[in-house]
């Protein structure tokens, strides 16, 4: 059994005991979260999209955790103009409890 969920405007395929990095959720690590908007259920080969799907995609959050760090470096050749800017994404650490 599987489902397409969608989490912070991002879709991810989610299964039962699946341990995933989602964008940033609120909640402490030990909370559960539930996240209703399912595009895409397959339970053992039946199939249910779009309206048809009811249910929703329950999970724990297991920690907040930060991306790598990117760096955009911008630079204009013969003028002296260099600019950097860094910044590193946050993310949360979630492990799928039920598809119901």
């Amino acid at each position: 059994m599987f489902a397409i969920v969608k989490i912070a405007g991002q879709q991810f395929k989610v299964q039962k005991d699946q341990t995933l990095f989602v964008p940033r959720v609120d909640g402490k690590a030990g909370d559960n979260v539930e996240f209703s908007e399912i595009l895409l259920l397959d339970d053992s080969g039946k199939l249910s999209v779009g309206s048809a799907v009811k249910g929703a995609v329950k999970a724990e959050i297991l920690d907040q955790v930060q991306g790598d760090k990117v760096i955009a470096f911008k630079m204009k050749r013969r003028k002296g103009f260099r600019k950097k800017h860094g910044h590193r994404t946050h993310y949360t650490k979630i492990k799928v409890t039920a598809i119901a």
